[in-house]
């Protein structure tokens, strides 16, 4: 077996609240193969943002080891993180974070300009096709229906040709059909790319869609893991 795109050993997170310290993940211990669908499931408050945010360096292990294609997170400044997220991560947000005075267009465009990429705007254009929102480029967010904008957000993720993909419920905001179609094109934006997708959803019929799926009950890692038929 290849070694894991994202490694967490005994990493925990603790941050600074009104009341003092709260300590939100105990102990994790997780390895996350290459091109792997990995579904985190548990209740609310059970800490699996926060265990997204660590695996993608937005936050930073108060212990422990996090491991990203061979970089130890802890080890890099904010501006490493930053070109590392940039250049080998896409990142999708139940809200979907669109900068409102760029276009559609613009947005998906927008990494791939502050990465340095001649074909910035070519690339974003193809990846809005994948999306079926070809003909929705030159229209801003306000000008978008919610799908439409979280279609945008995951063709801004898809753009860089990510190895990991990792999605915060990302149809937490939208009805039942459009989310399904959101479901859909994630998935797919996984297997154009061979992208390795992390997926935080309260949805098990969405879980059971993953190739794995962990459970965080309190901040641990429980017993739960199991590969669907």
């Amino acid at each position: 077996m290849t070694d894991p795109v994202l490694s967490l050993n005994d990493a925990a997170l603790s941050l600074q609240g009104n009341a003092g310290l709260v300590r939100i993940l105990h102990g994790i211990t997780l390895d996350v193969q290459k091109g792997e669908t990995l579904g985190l499931v548990g209740p609310s408050g059970s800490g699996k943002s926060s265990l997204l945010m660590l695996m993608g360096g937005l936050e930073r292990a108060s212990s422990g080891q996090v491991l990203a294609l061979g970089h130890d997170l802890s080890d890099m400044n904010e501006d490493q993180l930053a070109r590392l997220r940039r250049d080998h991560f896409g990142v999708v947000f139940q809200s979907f974070h669109l900068i409102p005075t760029m276009t559609a267009l613009e947005n998906v465009a927008a990494p791939l300009e502050l990465a340095g990429h001649p074909d910035a705007f070519k690339r974003a254009a193809e990846e809005l096709e994948a999306v079926g929102l070809s003909d929705r480029g030159e229209h801003y967010p306000s000008q978008l229906s919610g799908g439409e904008q979280q279609r945008v957000a995951l063709a801004r993720a898809a753009a860089p040709r990510p190895d990991i993909v990792l999605a915060d419920e990302p149809t937490g905001n939208l009805d039942g059909v459009t989310g399904a179609s959101i479901i859909e094109l994630l998935f797919d934006l996984s297997r154009r790319h061979g992208a390795t997708l992390v997926l935080v959803t309260h949805a098990p019929d969405l879980a059971a869609r993953c190739d794995r799926v962990v459970e965080l009950v309190d901040g641990c890692l429980s017993d739960m893991a199991r590969v669907p038929a």
